[in-house]
């Protein structure tokens, strides 16, 4: 009888490890194909292009300064 559950759960074990290496294996190769990559880098876009006209809008100030100011220009 026991010699019997341990065949069992062996079985249930190769099964389970199979699975495991499979599944890992066809994510693998699902992450690094060409076509994950273009639906990912669409959505990003998507994503983005949104919210880039908002935030130049508010990050851009409307004027600048001197880059150095004219008084305090050391003489040589």
């Amino acid at each position: 009888m026991l010699n019997r559950v341990c065949q069992i759960l062996s079985i249930l074990s190769f099964l389970m490890v199979t699975s495991v290496i499979g599944g890992g294996y066809f994510g693998y190769k699902y992450v690094t194909s060409e076509q994950f990559k273009s639906k990912l880098m669409k959505e990003v876009m998507g994503n983005v292009t949104g919210l880039m006209p908002k935030v130049l809008d508010q990050g851009l100030p409307d004027m600048t300064g001197p880059s150095l100011p004219a008084t305090s220009l050391p003489k040589f």
